[in-house]
């Protein structure tokens, strides 16, 4: 049996696991179930793993694959097993049924990232039945809590246990290696190289408390909620990173376009519905996701809060900070809640060479380019090990799919077909890098 013959029986497998992620330890389940699955299906093929829990159920799970050549370095390949929350009454289908329709595999976490938990799986196997050994070690990783910072996944290994991923100086991981469609003959394959910093940060408005039915100039809700919206509003400045840079002036000569790096948003427009991803890497952005304030109704409280997702480019963490005062004003505090670097590699080398003919011996129309991701993986803890992280987990997807808005959206689903690509290429990617 074949990786591409059973990679969607173990996606489908891994979809019924529901290990939502809800940021709580009190609600979130289902890792350790996902992580034991995980490893039965090694085991039955001969690999050994190791499961290491940060928190009761908070399970990620390392195995390595000794490779023929001890010289050298060894290659991660990770991906996490937990979904963000899905609201079943919202969705067209069960969110953890893993049911096939139309195509697709659908459920919550197919493209984020079971899908790619299954390829790894799929070729591990694949590759233990064959008796087939990679050249370099290669160390797969199923981690917990990626979808919460990783702190009790990734995080957790990198700070407690670093000689677990000893030898890795690369890495490949998620949102990377998908395709974007040009024509009918050219698609681009997104790799990522780089992905934004967060930093998640509290305002907090002080002011004296009172009765509400009197006039009070020194409210604290009026404080804050004045800040929080010209935060909201503001668009910071347009600054290019080599990485964007490059992926600009690849989707230009793919296009048979100029592009003006003064004005790139012009060019952005042009990605259709992959616009709003991209269009997210060309500035430093601050967006309002949480306000509290307040415990009756006809009482002024004395405090307000409010929580700001920020994501910087990589170089700008310390520009953007005093952007951003400027634009919340001298008054309100500010408290970094959870601050995660940006990482930024470049687009060469062997490893990359090996994906670029990886995509191109599968799909003759593929042109591999680097991208910046706007959000953020476990890369962000690997890469604190000195190790270089790239996004690769390939699928080729229907021109007419909105990828980007499946990621912790309604009816995320998988292309069955895309899946089976998938595979293939990361089979050829592993066995010549």
């Amino acid at each position: 049996m074949t990786g591409t013959d059973e990679v969607v029986r173990i996606c489908r497998d891994l979809l019924r696991i529901d290990t939502t992620n809800t940021g709580d330890l009190a609600t979130t389940a289902g890792e350790r179930v996902a992580a034991e699955y995980v490893a039965a299906q090694l085991d039955e093929v001969g690999i050994e793993s190791q499961l290491r829990e940060a928190a009761p159920g908070r399970t990620s799970l390392i195995a390595r694959i000794e490779g023929t050549d001890p010289t050298r370095p060894a290659l991660l390949v990770h991906g996490h097993l937990d979904v963000v929350p899905a609201d079943k009454s919202e969705w067209s289908v069960d969110p953890f049924a893993g049911e096939e329709k139309d195509g697709f595999l659908w459920g919550r976490g197919a493209i984020d990232m079971k899908d790619f938990d299954a390829m790894m799986l799929a070729v591990a196997r694949q590759w233990a039945r064959e008796g087939k050994r990679p050249t370099r070690d290669i160390v797969l990783a199923f981690l917990a809590d990626e979808e919460a910072g990783g702190n009790y996944g990734a995080g957790y290994l990198v700070d407690t246990e670093p000689e677990l991923f000893e030898g890795c100086t690369e890495a490949i991981g998620e949102v990377g290696g998908f395709s974007l469609s040009i024509s009918a003959e050219k698609r681009l394959y997104l790799i990522e190289t780089a992905e934004k910093g967060i930093d998640w940060l509290r305002l907090k408005a002080k002011g004296r408390p009172g009765h509400g039915s009197m006039i009070h100039d020194d409210n604290a809700i009026t404080a804050l909620s004045e800040a929080v919206a010209r935060v909201g509003r503001h668009r910071f400045p347009v600054v290019l990173t080599p990485t964007v840079r490059a992926f600009l002036d690849e989707v230009g000569e793919a296009l048979g376009i100029e592009v003006d790096h003064d004005d790139p948003e012009l060019t952005i427009s042009k990605l259709g519905p992959l616009a709003a991803m991209i269009g997210a890497t060309i500035r430093n952005t601050a967006n309002p996701t949480r306000f509290d304030a307040g415990y009756k109704d006809n009482v002024i409280p004395s405090q307000a809060t409010a929580v700001v997702d920020c994501r910087t480019l990589p170089g700008q963490a310390d520009i953007f900070r005093e952007q951003l005062r400027a634009v919340i004003g001298p008054d309100i505090e500010i408290e970094t809640g959870h601050l995660h670097p940006a990482v930024e590699t470049t687009f060469d080398g062997p490893l990359v060479e090996a994906m670029k003919a990886a995509l191109r011996a599968e799909d003759p129309g593929a042109h591999p380019v680097p991208y910046m991701l706007s959000g953020g993986t476990d890369a962000k803890s690997f890469s604190r090990l000195g190790i270089r992280c790239f996004g690769f987990s390939p699928l080729r997807l229907p021109a007419d799919l909105n990828f980007s808005a499946l990621f912790h959206g309604i009816d995320e689903r998988v292309p069955v077909d895309g899946l089976k690509f998938g595979v293939r290429v990361l089979d050829r990617f592993l066995t010549a890098c």
